[in-house]
């Protein structure tokens, strides 16, 4: 094994190498703080491997996602969302047997304890989904418990991808105060979380075959995402021995942050004000440049990719296709492709690599498709979901697991005597 030789005072310390798959290369610093009493400090953890996984493997230079192995590129042109949830889960794409399987699994646990709609009953209207889905997700631990039966706990898995589109559709029907619509088991995973969304009792509801494909297309390029926030915040609750519902509520909560699931909800946000600004998006485009100028220009740019995010190309054909087929006039996709065009000609933006990611077109296909800017985060969780699945699993049959318990650097005050109240000037 290579190792890494690190020199501190008069003391060199040798460090073992972990080389990857893809030969990325770690310096295991397990040991660092017990041979020299020093740790390491990386605020954001954007330089620390907090595991080793198998699951998804990004190159942020070559723009390149791949899961299990299988680019981007093709999962997306010959797979469903659920043939990539079982890759994820389990490791390998499903035989004809195995899929049919899975997707029987995942239609027949679809609906919720009624007691659970109760719940629904107790949030005021103006609940953000993204909240009521994180606590009824905590919620399904107090019926369906943890077990150490493997078996048990494949099928909570399969309970939570099944009935996690129920319950986003539930909160949307909360929100706006229409009935509930049941899942029905003649449909596939994503017209059935669209027919629950917009269907009504009172009159019939087919989910356009488009709408079914672009959300298929959307949940796939979600699924995961190596170690991003809410990724981490699943494996770490997780560490601590945390059951799976536990462990996804947590990451539905990190999710729901505006600088990370809010993102494309925060584009739209841009959009609609350079719209109402008169649409002169090239004044946007110098108030991003201006240093000055707090202004960001939302949608462009990635924390790991440094070349066009892979996912933002895949999306960029879906936009073309769902306003040509569908005859859709958005005054924002114009103002989206302008600030595009010009971005990807400027020199600021170019030498800063600040293309255009996944977020800056997701937020237009959810606005076509009729789904509010509350739900944007919500369908973002739905993506995600077989990935976090994925970590909980391969971090807790990792022996190597040890719960989470970053050190840090005081820079408080040191001893100082007690002073008692009344001598407290």
């Amino acid at each position: 094994m290579p190792t890494a030789k690190l020199i501190l005072d008069d003391t060199t310390v040798e460090l073992p190498v972990i080389v990857g798959t893809e030969g990325e290369r770690a310096i295991d610093i397990r040991k660092l703080r017990t041979q020299t009493g020093y740790i390491t400090y990386d605020p954001g953890l954007a330089n620390t491997g907090s595991c080793q996984s198998s699951i998804t493997f990004i190159d942020g230079e070559a723009g390149v996602l791949r899961y299990r192995g299988y680019a981007i590129e093709d999962l997306v042109e010959h797979s469903s969302f659920v043939e990539v949830s079982y890759l994820l889960i389990y490791g390998e794409l499903p035989t004809r047997a195995q899929l049919e399987q899975f997707q029987d699994r995942l239609t027949h646990h679809s609906l919720l304890h009624e007691d659970m709609k109760k719940f629904f009953e107790g949030y005021p209207p103006s609940a953000h989904p993204m909240s009521v889905l994180s606590a009824m997700v905590a919620s399904l631990s107090t019926y369906y418990p943890d077990s150490t039966d493997p078996e048990i706990t494949e099928l909570n898995m399969i309970r939570l991808l099944a009935k996690l589109k129920t319950i986003a559709a539930f909160s949307y029907k909360k929100s706006i105060g229409q009935p509930y619509i049941y899942p029905r088991n003649d449909l596939s995973y994503t017209a059935d979380f669209l027919h629950m969304m917009f269907a009504v009792p009172s009159e019939p509801y087919e989910v356009p075959p488009l709408f079914e494909k672009v959300l298929d297309v959307l949940l796939i390029l979600h699924a995961d995402h190596e170690q991003n926030c809410s990724t981490s915040t699943v494996r770490m609750v997780g560490s601590s021995g945390a059951d799976l519902f536990a462990s996804i509520s947590a990451g539905i909560s990190a999710l729901s942050g505006p600088l990370h699931g809010g993102a494309n909800q925060a584009v739209i946000q841009m959009l609609e004000a350079i719209r109402e600004d008169g649409g002169n998006y090239q004044k946007y485009i110098e108030k991003a440049k201006d240093p000055n100028d707090p202004f960001r220009l939302m949608g462009f740019g990635h924390r790991v990719y440094k070349n066009f995010d892979p996912r933002a190309r895949l999306i960029k054909k879906l936009v073309d296709r769902v306003f040509n087929e569908m005859g859709i006039n958005d005054p924002l996709l114009e103002i989206a492709q302008k600030l595009e065009e010009a971005a990807l000609k400027d020199e600021y933006f170019i030498e800063r690599k600040l293309y255009p990611n996944i977020d800056f077109y997701s937020g237009i296909l959810y606005r076509a498709m009729g789904i509010p800017t509350n739900m944007y985060t919500v369908l973002f969780a739905m993506g995600r979901l077989p990935g976090w699945i994925a970590q909980w699993k391969e971090m807790r049959e990792d022996p190597h697991t040890r719960i989470y318990r970053p050190r840090q650097i005081y820079q408080g005050a040191t001893h100082r005597p007690y002073v008692p109240l009344d001598q407290r000037g």
